[in-house]
């Protein structure tokens, strides 16, 4: 989440599907193609989308942040109102001052779970069962900003980006506790950036790592899971990313597809650092916020922020599996 402006009830969102890996095709050939808008969303309502889960069978549940709502997108576009999470009074969320409704993350029981951040105790992880309500199962910082959220069920808890507060939090993803996992410079935001201030912004398990994205300092870091459970040392794995967001793994590889929020970009960002642009403005993108893979289908909500014109879910195609 690049730096979410409270437009007349906006919000901002993300979106991307999984891939499997085999060797690249003629670079002269166009990654990604395809591209189409699934949905165009309605600003006025709210309806600029931050995060975005797939379900099995290849629709969405995207956040809507400032409307503090769980949509669900089927594949052929219809929007509908999954749950909104309860309104705060005097919400002071640092940067944003309002309550939003950020990263969002699923299990393989249909279970669904959000980052909130309201500025109060209300802050912090919720979870939103199948036929139920949805409720509080971890508090965080009321100073923070929880944006990115990730589940590793084989360990059995969730990893939350705080973009203020420059960490790496842990859940139990039964609820409970949350614990300062990773932190320091890498995570941080810029000190000199004010106007943004937004350090660990999207969060990703992949094997045993996680992965994080900086939006202030625009990189995309590693971080291995030691055999404990523990953070090991933070490393940079790519830089440059001007404006990342949240992002998604096309294949079995390192290498990553990014949304570029202030660029009006996706990237794929190579395991050796290297950065091609994939999808661009001209394809419809309108500050994209994160993105998924599913098979060679790629998802990307864009959530119009500052551009103001057509927050929407855009589908695209993988021409070929990536490899590495």
């Amino acid at each position: 989440m690049p730096r979410l402006p409270r437009p007349a009830g906006a919000a901002a969102a993300t979106l991307a599907l999984g891939l499997v890996a085999a060797a690249p095709a003629p670079a002269h050939e166009p990654l990604v193609t395809d591209a189409r808008v699934l949905a165009h969303l309605d600003l006025a309502a709210g309806q600029t989308p931050e995060n975005i889960a797939l379900d099995l069978d290849g629709s969405a549940d995207v956040t809507f942040a400032y409307a503090r709502q769980i949509a669900h997108v089927t594949d052929d576009g219809r929007v509908r109102t999954r749950a909104t999470l309860p309104a705060v009074a005097h919400a002071a969320t640092p940067l944003l001052h309002s309550a939003v409704v950020t990263g969002i993350a699923r299990a393989h029981d249909g279970t669904l779970y959000v980052d909130y951040a309201t500025g109060t105790s209300a802050t912090g992880v919720w979870r939103l069962s199948p036929g139920d309500a949805p409720e509080q199962i971890a508090a965080l910082p009321a100073d923070g900003l929880p944006n990115g959220l990730a589940l590793d069920e084989r360990r059995g808890v969730l990893y939350v980006a705080d973009s203020v507060r420059g960490t790496v939090w842990r859940v139990p993803q039964a609820g409970g506790t949350a614990t300062a996992w990773a932190k320091g410079v890498a995570l941080a935001p810029l000190p000199a950036a004010p106007a943004r201030g937004l350090g660990a912004n999207g969060v990703k398990v992949r094997r045993d790592s996680v992965w994080v994205s900086n939006t202030d300092r625009g990189t995309l870091l590693r971080i291995p899971v030691r055999p404990d459970g523990a953070a090991a040392p933070v490393e940079t794995r790519a830089g440059g990313l001007a404006g990342i967001d949240d992002f998604a793994f096309p294949g079995h590889g390192r290498s990553v597809l990014a949304a570029l929020n202030t660029g009006n970009r996706v990237v794929l960002v190579r395991a050796d650092g290297t950065v091609t642009t994939v999808l661009t403005a001209q394809d419809g993108l309108s500050n994209p916020t994160s993105v998924a893979v599913r098979g060679r289908t790629v998802y990307v909500p864009s959530a119009a922020s500052t551009t103001r014109r057509d927050p929407n879910l855009l589908l695209a195609r993988l021409r070929h599996l990536i490899g590495r």
